[in-house]
């Protein structure tokens, strides 16, 4: 699996300040370790960008990924489509969540959480269905009426995650991978106001990401149970030795 995200730093450039991303890609390696693929500056995203990120992945030597988790990057499924064919591309529900968190009052945010819940712990996409349509007609969705038909726009990204077994879906849930190790970057990165070039920023997160490189060799929890359903669901193209 590989988890993709961004956090935003300043970096000035011929005296001025420009607000970048820095893309963090997270591999899950079929032991179950985790490892940072590399580290990717951009002012915007797009399908260009992500070719070009995908193919130094496969030329650093990526054979194959099954699963690719993000927060809906624009441009990002067309662009693997062509470089890794086979891999399934998986919006995080969390981001799904904050989204439809946006439209309601601060005193409804956690309700509004909560209220596709039924919805995305399905046992499959078709018991879904009947679970969204009932919150459809709860006054919730009523008094924010931008929340339902938003939530059917995403189903796409929602579908493949209702196909995997609970142990799957617990680490594509759970922020656990990327957003530790993101929260480590922001740390590292929130006492200078800005950076002098990408390759200042560069170095300095690249320390930080060295200091917990060790935390990464543990395999995540649950792994053996992740890992045997891996090798049903993908065959022969899981390794398991």
């Amino acid at each position: 699996m590989v988890f993709m995200d961004a956090i935003r730093i300043n970096i000035s450039s011929d005296g001025a300040v420009s607000n970048e991303a820095v893309f963090v890609a997270l591999a899950i390696l079929p032991d179950g370790t985790r490892d940072v693929l590399g580290l990717w500056f951009q002012a915007n995203e797009g399908a260009k960008f992500w070719a070009k990120f995908l193919n130094d992945l496969r030329n650093r030597g990526v054979q194959d990924i099954l699963i690719a988790v993000m927060d809906g990057l624009k441009g990002f499924p067309q662009a693997i489509e062509a470089t890794f064919p086979q891999t399934e591309v998986q919006t995080r529900i969390v981001h799904l969540l904050r989204h439809f968190m946006s439209f309601a009052s601060y005193k409804d945010r956690k309700a509004v959480a909560a209220a596709p819940k039924a919805d995305y712990t399905a046992v499959d996409a078709k018991a879904a269905e009947p679970a969204l349509a009932e919150f459809e007609d709860r006054d919730l969705a009523r008094r924010y009426q931008a929340i339902v038909p938003s939530w059917r726009r995403a189903r796409t990204e929602v579908v493949p995650f209702l196909n995997y077994p609970p142990a799957v879906r617990r680490l594509i849930y759970t922020t656990n991978a990327i957003g530790a190790l993101n929260s480590k970057i922001r740390r590292a990165v929130r006492t200078r106001s800005h950076f002098p070039s990408d390759e200042a920023a560069a170095k300095l997160i690249y320390l930080a990401l060295k200091a917990t490189s060790t935390e990464r060799k543990r395999s995540v929890r649950e792994w053996h149970a992740v890992k045997s359903q891996l090798a049903i669901m993908f065959e022969d193209r899981f390794p398991m030795s």
